[in-house]
């Protein structure tokens, strides 16, 4: 059902602006004006590619949880035998994300008009990717759509679960560094030049931390705006080098390489390529076809590289395992198993296992990742203030062995 945005007023006079569902424009007046309200102005409300004069585009943004609930209800509800077109008009009315309503909308309207739901959900490539199109397409397909959507449901929230231990493990660190670097900030710029004068009119011969901290502090409170603007220019520039193909290998390959975080970018990267891979064959996808939206969902070039060379493979009848196992990439564990997948013909719930296991190590990576950051944190911390504490403590002292 079309959604509608109207400007109206009400019998006080104030002027209203909401959204009302109906299924043309002469029915939307109509229930506008049974609400008492005197209507000014009324467009339909359409995501860009609907191509309306009010359509929906920059800053709309569909969250992955309002996406896995949305995938989850609409798999009940075709599980309950009910229509897609019935079940599409249910979902837009149980919806709190706006744009993710017009996008049922304009999903309805078009299967109720003959496309298939994938070709539909094909026009919104802001909210369904290629991952989602591809098993909705295998679903159709093979009859069994309510399956398939509830794998995607379950795939949805696993990345859910993803990004929100990540945030989480990162959070506290982030806030000591920001924390941190404030106090820091403060200590050099404004009490360290007043302790500084003190000491010159004392005339004294000051420690060398006395005079690192003096040195600081002159440099911050003197050429602060050249430090900003090299940060925001180095920033500007890092990020133009790792957009090119160059650029992007190698710092994919420093990632890898670096120590506590890369262990788990490759652990992520296999577990995402292992469950994605898994999912979609189970749905029906062939698997050339599966092995590149899984390549292009792999953030990691050479993992990705990996991929590519595994699915060239694959195209001329060999095996998956061999090209992985060769590029270094995938720990020998993984492409063991692939290869015992393969020789068996269970190649689907090998990876399922696979990915169950590679999340698990993921989780407690996370995990291990938080607890020895903190530290990391606070030693670093700590060792910063009491080098500020000493370099100011040190004259006092000079000055009392002086004095005495």
């Amino acid at each position: 059902m079309p959604i509608y945005s109207y400007k109206g007023l009400d019998k006080t006079g104030k002027e209203i602006k909401q959204t009302i569902n109906a299924e043309t424009v002469i029915q939307a007046k109509n229930k506008i004006k049974l609400l008492g309200i005197m209507l000014i102005d009324i467009k339909e409300k359409k995501t860009k590619t609907g191509g309306s004069s009010s359509s929906l585009s920059i800053g709309a943004k569909v969250k992955i949880e309002d996406l896995s609930l949305m995938t989850r209800q609409l798999a009940t509800l075709i599980k309950a035998k009910i229509q897609i077109v019935e079940s599409l008009a249910a979902l837009q009315d149980q919806v709190d994300n706006d744009y993710l309503r017009i996008v049922l909308s304009e999903l309805k309207q078009d299967v109720n008009e003959g496309s298939s739901l994938a070709a539909a959900m094909a026009k919104h490539k802001k909210v369904f990717n290629n991952v989602y199109i591809n098993m909705v397409e295998a679903g159709e397909a093979s009859g069994n759509l309510e399956v398939v959507l509830l794998k995607l449901a379950d795939f949805t929230e696993a990345q859910v679960k993803l990004q929100n231990k990540i945030k989480g493990a990162m959070m506290y660190p982030m806030i000591m560094f920001i924390v941190g670097s404030v106090l820091m900030s403060v200590i050099f710029i404004f009490i360290i030049p007043k302790l500084t004068k003190i000491f010159i009119s004392l005339k004294m011969e000051l420690p060398l931390p006395t005079k690192i901290s003096i040195w600081i502090s002159g440099f911050l409170t003197s050429y602060w705006y050249i430090i900003i603007i090299s940060m925001v220019v180095g920033y500007w520039a890092f990020k133009k080098y790792i957009k090119t193909p160059k650029g992007e290998r190698n710092w994919h390959k420093v990632l890898l390489k670096a120590p506590i975080v890369g262990g788990l970018i490759r652990m992520i990267n296999v577990a995402r390529f292992c469950s994605t891979l898994a999912t979609l064959m189970q749905s029906g996808v062939p698997i050339l076809t599966a092995m590149s939206i899984v390549r292009n969902l792999i953030p990691n070039v050479l993992i990705k590289d990996a991929v590519e060379n595994a699915r060239e493979a694959v195209s001329e009848g060999k095996n998956m395992a061999i090209p992985l196992k060769e590029s270094g990439q995938f720990p020998n564990m993984v492409t063991h198993m692939i290869t015992l997948g393969e020789r068996s013909g269970e190649l689907e719930s090998m990876l399922g296992i696979i990915s169950e296991n590679y999340e698990d190590q993921v989780d407690s990576k996370i995990g291990g990742l938080t607890s020895i950051l903190e530290p990391i944190m606070i030693v670093g911390l700590g060792i910063a203030v009491c080098f500020i504490v000493f370099s100011v403590i040190m004259p006092m002292m000079k000055l009392n062995q002086v004095g005495s």
